[in-house]
């Protein structure tokens, strides 16, 4: 299997400074800061990133178990929110939902919640943050 490498660069304090996140693919660099992150400031966030982290990996593996079920997916769209809440003074991640829709050909509503919600358990992703409650809501177009 692979690694994958990003990296971030932080200078100043935690509100007045400012970073910049990077991707060891060059596809995508930017920057973030606190407004950003707590408020609504430009730039991005880890928690942004985590949630296309989470959004890409759930539609493949979606796209992969869908495969092995002899079914074709011809769209899987998600979307994946990410809360973000002070707990105890700490930021915390709270919740993660999960909101996709696909167009499959041949499956009935009830295979296609069947293998959603196996997915939302399953992906590396999902994986990963097991210890963040998750949230589904499947779509079949």
């Amino acid at each position: 299997m692979t690694e994958r490498v990003s990296e971030a660069v932080w200078k100043g304090s935690l509100k007045d400074g400012k970073g910049s996140v990077k991707l060891g693919s060059g596809a995508y660099e930017g920057p973030y800061n606190f407004a950003s992150r707590f408020e609504s400031g430009a730039g991005t966030n880890p928690e942004e990133l985590i949630g296309a982290a989470h959004a890409g990996c759930y539609s493949m593996a979606m796209s992969g178990a869908l495969d092995k079920e002899g079914f074709k997916a011809e769209h899987i769209h998600t979307v994946a929110k990410v809360k973000l809440e002070m707990i105890e003074g700490k930021a915390t991640i709270t919740h993660i939902h999960l909101d996709t829709e696909a167009n499959i050909p041949g499956i009935s509503a009830e295979k296609f919640a069947e293998i959603a919600e196996d997915v939302k358990l399953t992906c590396p992703v999902s994986v990963a943050l097991s210890h963040v409650p998750m949230s589904l809501t499947a779509r079949l177009l």
